[in-house]
């Protein structure tokens, strides 16, 4: 218990100059071109309302030297003071939570879906090596896995939403009218489409990893002794080989999860879904620096968190990690 609690204390302190990088990064970013203010009333060419202009100006600290701004934009951070947008003249920071909790239940969903599909899959697949099937398994999952999100998203809004019209193509909610008749259906149909996308890119990845680790561990000796004592073959797969296989899954879960995070503005943006990275790219577009910033530094701890947890659940599991 205490070599756990140790290695829960290391990890959360990893996290802190990892953290205290990324606001760097993106205050140097927010600032390489030269006075951020300046920058943003000559986007806006003179139409920035004065009361955003000097809040703006307070939360910047503009006229102190640069380390002093970071220090405060650092503080700003620790107390979720993210700036004011300038498109909504609203705190970010209001703003930003139904982003985070839409985006968070779109990946969190289709990872879910990703495991439950991908598990027996890729054990199938390990069981059946080299047949017809496991090459078509393991060619679908190579396709899945080098496919951009927003092109297979704009492929699916084409054949199911243009064509077949069985789906909505943008958005969480229908604005008037509900699909199939009812509020709560119709947030599943609008959430269909991207979940697909976004389960079938992880899909491929687990399948492939999974599969590897299986072929693997159905090799060693062990495996073949529980299979020589005439144990049934599904109980020696899920009850030893999975077990031992499964245990690197946790970690691409993790580094998926990120990776979707990082990919949110290209596959939010093709389905209009109004999550973190469809904000991201609207703000972006809109030259709302505060905004475009702030959530870079959310997504950014997103990913951390997620990496923080696939760690603990790893040295849970696997107590030599807490050694190491």
């Amino acid at each position: 218990m205490g070599s756990l609690i140790n290695y829960i204390i290391r990890r959360v302190l990893f996290m802190i100059p990892v953290f205290i990088g990324v606001t760097l990064f993106t205050f140097l970013i927010g600032n390489a071109a030269g006075n951020p203010i300046n920058l943003i009333r000559l986007a806006f060419k003179g139409t920035l309302p004065q009361n955003v202009y000097l809040q703006l100006v307070a939360y910047y600290h503009i006229g102190e030297n640069p380390l002093i701004r970071y220090l405060y934009y650092l503080w700003d951070l620790i107390h979720f003071d993210l700036g004011l947008s300038i498109t909504s003249q609203r705190p970010v920071a209001s703003e930003i939570g139904p982003w985070v909790w839409t985006t968070l239940y779109l990946q969190l969903s289709a990872l879910a879906l990703a495991l439950l599909i991908g598990i027996p899959i890729a054990i199938y697949s390990a069981r059946h090596q080299h047949s017809k099937s496991d090459t078509t398994i393991t060619g679908i999952a190579i396709f899945g896995y080098s496919t951009p999100t927003f092109w297979l998203g704009i492929i699916f809004i084409y054949i199911f939403s243009f064509y077949l019209r069985v789906l909505p193509s943008s958005g969480a909610v229908s604005a008037i009218t509900p699909w199939w008749g009812n509020w709560t259906l119709d947030r599943i149909a609008h959430l269909i489409l991207p979940m697909t996308v976004l389960t079938y890119v992880q899909l491929a990845t687990i399948i492939r990893l999974l599969r590897g680790n299986l072929l693997e561990v159905l090799k060693q000796d062990y495996i073949l002794a529980a299979m020589a004592s005439g144990l049934k073959e599904r109980a020696v797969i899920y009850g030893h080989a999975l077990r031992n296989a499964i245990t690197p899954i946790i970690t691409i879960i993790g580094l998926s999860l990120g990776a979707s995070l990082a990919g949110a503005p290209g596959l939010e943006t093709a389905f209009s879904w109004p999550g973190l990275g469809y904000e991201f790219t609207q703000a972006a577009l809109a030259l709302d620096i505060p905004t475009v910033l702030g959530i870079t530094v959310i997504i950014s701890v997103m990913v951390l968190v997620a990496n923080l947890a696939t760690d603990l659940v790893y040295g849970f599991l696997d107590p030599r990690v807490r050694v190491s």
